[in-house]
């Protein structure tokens, strides 16, 4: 089927192949695949083929964007993250984005392991720098990224920050556990 000016398209639809057109905004290119990230109308201008949403423009990320996200594992290198939205909006993401953070992209110095930065369920805020499909690569090496609510590992309480960097504390259980803090950490 091919795609013309105003043809209705839905989220995962193919608009063209890469040697076809340019993606513009409301695409994303799946693998050389041109594929719609939201619902609307196709625009083709020149060579960009863009969508115009049938309501309000949702949120599709860009590198450098600033995300929330909740940690669902952490491997050896990596720790994979469940995008929940982009920071300073409410609304949910267009498509359903897995992240993942390289232990050279948590801090700048060493980081010996993975686990003194990050616990699965943190709630992190992170910033995107590569996306491929539906799969991002973030960094938290920004003061203001890092982990923004923890909960303690033994009793599940939420856990507050000490005076020593990267440190959160237990006041049920007493017990100090390494993260990448935030600066934007909330006590509360």
């Amino acid at each position: 089927m091919k795609i013309e000016n105003g043809d209705l398209v839905v989220p995962g639809d193919f608009l063209g192949i890469i040697e076809q057109y340019l993606p513009g905004n409301g695409t994303y290119d799946d693998e050389g695949d041109i594929k719609s990230s939201i619902a609307g109308n196709v625009t083709i201008d020149n060579r960009t083929i863009s969508i115009i949403p049938k309501s309000g423009e949702p949120s599709v990320l860009k590198i450098g964007d600033r995300i929330y996200g909740q940690i669902t594992d952490v491997r050896g290198q990596r720790a994979m993250i469940n995008l929940d939205r982009l920071k300073h909006t409410d609304r949910q993401l267009a498509l359903p984005y897995m992240g993942a953070i390289h232990i050279s992209q948590v801090k700048n110095g060493y980081l010996d392991k993975l686990t003194d930065a990050f616990r699965i369920g943190d709630i992190i805020e992170g910033e995107v720098s590569k996306i491929s499909s539906d799969n991002v690569d973030l960094s938290t090496i920004h003061d203001e990224c890092g982990v923004v609510k923890a909960m303690c590992t033994r009793c599940r309480a939420y856990m507050k920050t000490t005076s020593k960097p990267d440190e959160l504390y237990c006041e049920v259980c007493n017990k100090k556990e390494k993260r990448k803090v935030s600066s934007n950490y909330v006590n509360e």
